[in-house]
């Protein structure tokens, strides 16, 4: 069925840029997205997103990177207590 449509620029400049990268067709993107936004068809589904875990010496909570940060503080707390008495 053919069809004209007034499209929102974003839209639009959406649906060219998908379109600009060669793997389908302006009007094949379009029917696509339509059919998704309508349920008519089901998005792909993804690969499982999986977490890839790891041992560590630190404790949950604690950011590896900000050690010398939590050295800084402590030093400082340590200087005030000693000069507060």
């Amino acid at each position: 069925m053919r069809t004209t449509l007034t499209l929102d620029a974003i839209v639009a400049e959406k649906l060219r840029a998908e379109a600009a990268l060669g793997k389908r067709t302006f009007k094949d993107i379009v029917n696509q997205a339509l059919k998704r936004g309508l349920g008519i068809e089901k998005a792909e589904p993804e690969e499982p997103f999986e977490v890839i875990t790891f041992s560590s010496a630190f404790q949950p909570g604690i950011d590896p990177r900000k050690l010398q940060q939590f050295l800084d503080d402590e030093e400082a707390e340590s200087y005030f207590r000693r000069e507060s008495r």
